[in-house]
């Protein structure tokens, strides 16, 4: 959990307020300041941060991670003049934004939300990247097969559109089925979906 607000006092009160509740809070001075610390946060986080700050603007550093591709949930504060910069912030990917001043809950609960944010894609990215290492370690023959099969291709097709026969077609079969620990072709497909979106991609083909 970061904070990222150039007011002292509002920094020490917010880490009061997370801590009341066990979230583990690290404040933030500046945007540069939490640059720093951005890229070395694997757990479920995310970032209350002050939408205006001299140097550079929480709008600003939001752009900065987006192009760093760092990817961690932005609950931004506003001020009442701010609330046509918040909802631009909003239409560029943060969760949510509360208005100074803000009530405890509603600071907690936009936390929670943004954090939940962040655990689901943690967990999307550990399902893609198991996905890929299963693939990964599939032949290049046992791929061209795999991406026909989870395609819904007979071994009959199958065997047709590699040159190989149909007998080497179920071996290949077998085999991609154990490496990737899958039991049918739909599996498969939701299997190779998941490691890539674009990976069954052939034009007038869907999988079955």
């Amino acid at each position: 959990m970061h904070v990222v607000d150039d007011d002292a006092a509002l920094r020490r009160s917010l880490r009061f307020l997370l801590g009341s509740v066990d979230w583990q809070v690290l404040l933030h001075a500046s945007a540069e300041e939490f640059l720093d610390a951005a890229a070395q946060s694997p757990l479920p986080a995310c970032v209350l941060l002050d939408i205006r700050m001299p140097s550079m603007s929480g709008l600003e550093l939001q752009q900065v991670l987006r192009e760093r591709g760092i990817d961690i949930p932005i609950v931004f504060m506003t001020g009442h003049a701010d609330v046509s910069m918040a909802v631009q912030a909003l239409k560029s990917g943060a969760v949510d934004f509360i208005e100074k001043p803000f009530k405890d809950q509603v600071v907690l609960d936009a936390v929670a939300a943004a954090v939940r944010r962040s655990a689901e894609a943690l967990q999307e990215r550990q399902v893609r990247e198991d996905a890929l290492a299963l693939l990964h370690s599939l032949s290049p023959r046992e791929k061209e097969v795999a991406k026909l099969v989870a395609l819904g291709q007979p071994n009959k097709i199958v065997a047709a559109a590699l040159g190989i026969s149909e007998k080497t077609v179920h071996i290949h079969r077998q085999h991609v089925m154990e490496k990737a620990g899958v039991s049918s072709a739909a599996e498969l497909a939701r299997l190779m979906l998941r490691a890539d979106p674009a990976a069954l991609d052939e034009p007038g083909v869907r999988p079955a």
